[in-house]
């Protein structure tokens, strides 16, 4: 934008220095003014959403069955609480089961998931690691076996192991999906959002995406996007991609892509809100986000040429194909090339452009730094409410979410050039959904299993203590008999 307000100032002439110093301003202007075009939709989802909430035309809805599927590796310590949350919605329970992959687990998540009443499917193939081979795997067993054909449902719902949804989730997404909508996302939520400045950047992120994003393209009738978790999805839509057949790094953006270059219209249900755990420690948050970026990659390449081919005609691709890939590549071109250019400057001896490179690069960050804090800013303005944890730590987190998410371009760059294979995220948040309904003034949940992590680190300490007391008074008792 720099660049017109120039052009009038200087009634369009615009003089340089040396040709680096012109190649420079160029550059980074330009650059600045792709970026600002290819993602002007988004800005305007983000001022349309904040005072725009959709919500679905009320009528008499017919009640469908649904299959709720969960994909769970070692979730003993969270899927109990999963469980109980989907049980306790207020959907008629003869119009729903609750499938379970128990997907290469070494500990007893299948068995407490059958005594809660479960249908579980335990998988053993260390050699096809992934979410999508897990569902892939549940879906043909449902749909070909005889056994379960009595039960196989009007739709699904895919759910990941350390959720907890509320009560009214399942109805209010049978009312997207009787509206029309074959494959509807949810309001995700963040159970751990107050944990760190990682966690709520997360949080933040996720509640922006449902908000401005999500809402803004439900109510302007184009496609939603599915995100991991809390998605529906029919089974007719199931079969069609032959029983989900999505194995790239992100089988959740690969599905939304290639069903978008359909022209159909992926809904979003604001009101079906669930809550996420997110990682609470640097180290899984990169690996979690490197997975996500070489995902996008392997997306973009395998779908990138028909998303763009596409663009012109169906928004949707348009859409998706800016989610997917460019932003990054925008950003690490500015990396690479102001620096580069700041080292040609030093070199000849140019040492305004040299140092002016670096201007313009920290002006960019800047200008970063601002959108995403006015992102957050007015996340907090409309969900503030919704986010549970104390308002401090609301407000701090405002100013670290920038930081959050410029640290994915040394995860984008990392991700290009290494091989990323699928890992498991830890998940350990024991709360329940009582828990999250009992905070209704957003004071912020107490984890079960921090606390007792605490309680016992205060034992040991206190029966460490304990025992050198003992050691001094014995040694002591032994010097007074001496």
């Amino acid at each position: 934008m720099q660049i017109f307000i120039d052009l009038i100032r200087f009634n369009g002439h615009l003089t340089f220095t040396s040709g680096l110093h012109g190649f420079i301003y160029l550059f980074s202007n330009i650059i600045s003014l792709i970026f600002v075009i290819m993602y002007l939709h988004q800005f305007f989802y983000l001022i349309f959403g904040t005072f725009r909430k959709y919500k679905i035309k009320e009528k008499e809805f017919k009640l469908h069955t649904y299959g709720i599927v969960i994909s769970a590796r070692n979730e003993s310590k969270v899927i109990g609480n999963l469980i109980k949350s989907i049980q306790a919605n207020d959907y008629p329970k003869e119009l729903y089961h609750i499938f379970v992959i128990a997907d290469n687990c070494t500990d007893n998540t299948a068995d407490i998931c059958r005594e809660l009443g479960c249908i579980v499917f335990e998988r053993n193939d260390t050699t096809k690691i992934g979410k999508g081979y897990a569902l892939n795997y549940l879906f043909n067993r449902l749909h070909s076996e005889s056994q379960f054909a009595p039960i196989v449902p009007d739709a699904y719902i895919v759910l990941d192991a350390d959720n907890i949804i509320k009560p009214n989730f399942i109805t209010e997404m049978n009312k997207v999906y009787d509206s029309g909508y074959e494959m509807v996302t949810s309001y995700r939520n963040t159970k751990n959002f107050g944990k760190n400045w990682i966690t709520a950047g997360y949080g933040y992120w996720f509640l922006h995406e449902a908000k401005h994003l999500n809402n803004s393209r439900m109510a302007l009738h184009t496609s939603c996007a599915i995100s991991g978790t809390g998605f529906l999805i029919s089974t007719d839509v199931v079969k069609e991609y032959d029983n989900w057949s999505f194995f790239t790094l992100t089988e959740d953006i690969q599905c939304s892509t290639e069903y978008a270059m359909t022209k159909r219209k992926i809904g979003y249900c604001g009101s079906a809100e669930l809550y996420d755990e997110q990682p609470e420690t640097f180290r899984q948050s990169w690996r979690q986000r490197e997975r996500w970026a070489k995902g996008f990659y392997q997306v973009f390449g395998k779908d990138g040429k028909q998303l763009i081919g596409k663009a012109l005609t169906n928004f949707s691709c348009w859409d998706i194909l800016t989610t997917i890939f460019p932003a990054l590549i925008i950003t690490m071109l500015l990396i690479i090339g102001l620096p580069i250019s700041s080292i040609v400057g030093l070199c000849i001896g140019d040492y305004f452009s040299a140092v002016y490179a670096w201007k313009c690069l920290g002006l960019n960050f800047l200008y970063l730094y601002i959108i995403m804090f006015v992102i957050a800013l007015l996340v907090l303005i409309t969900e503030g409410k919704k986010i549970k944890t104390t308002w401090p730590r609301k407000i701090l987190h405002l100013f670290t979410f920038p930081f959050f998410m410029f640290t994915y371009i040394p995860i984008a760059i990392s991700a290009a050039f290494k091989k990323v294979e699928w890992k498991p995220i830890v998940h350990s948040a024991d709360i329940s959904i009582d828990e999250i309904e009992k905070d209704s003034k957003g004071k912020g949940v107490k984890d079960k299993t921090s606390e007792d992590k605490t309680s016992k680190e205060k034992a040991g300490k206190n029966k460490t203590s304990e025992n050198e007391e003992s050691k001094e008074t014995s040694t002591d008792n032994e010097n007074q008999s001496k």
